[in-house]
């Protein structure tokens, strides 16, 4: 009777232990047709066809979840998009994964650029800045410039609209 809550929290103690399951694959391997539909989808990123390369990534993410290059293209096409909210939501789930993926943190920088949110856009740099050290990284270089340049959508509602006669 004295052992039974003693052999109790040792039971409780013993399930809480995280144990490895057998076949599960390390956080770095990606599945082979998630990066291809990855590379699809970035090739159709870069011929402009929006909707088609948003379809390819997210497939490659229903391929494989753990793919945060795919996170980060989504995002990049979220922006194209103009939907800067949600292309933060995506790199939130790539740094979920990996939380000093340098990618991820420069594409959101961007995003909060673009809503205005150049504070948090420069904690976003701070942290690339600590990451790459003296080496540098063309993140660095990105999210500076996004930063100088400001807000492109706010600066577009300002310029003055020429009337027709």
């Amino acid at each position: 009777m004295r052992l039974t809550p003693l052999v109790l929290c040792l039971g409780l103690a013993a399930s809480a232990v995280p144990v490895a399951v057998i076949g599960q694959r390390p956080d770095d391997q990606v599945a082979p047709q998630s990066i291809a539909l990855l590379k699809q989808g970035e090739t159709l990123l870069g011929q402009g066809k929006l909707i088609e390369a948003d379809d390819a990534l997210e497939t490659a993410l229903v391929v494989d979840p753990k793919n945060r290059a795919a996170f980060n293209a989504m995002a990049r096409v979220a922006i194209k998009q103009q939907l800067y909210g949600q292309a933060i939501r995506l790199t939130n789930r790539a740094l979920t994964l990996e939380p000093t993926d340098r990618e991820a943190l420069a594409v959101q920088g961007e995003a909060m650029v673009e809503l205005g949110a150049l504070p948090r856009a420069k904690e976003n740099l701070a942290k690339l800045r600590k990451l790459c050290g003296t080496a540098g990284c063309p993140q660095v270089a990105t999210l500076s410039t996004a930063i100088a340049r400001g807000p492109a959508l706010a600066a577009a509602k300002t310029e003055p609209v020429e009337k027709k006669n």
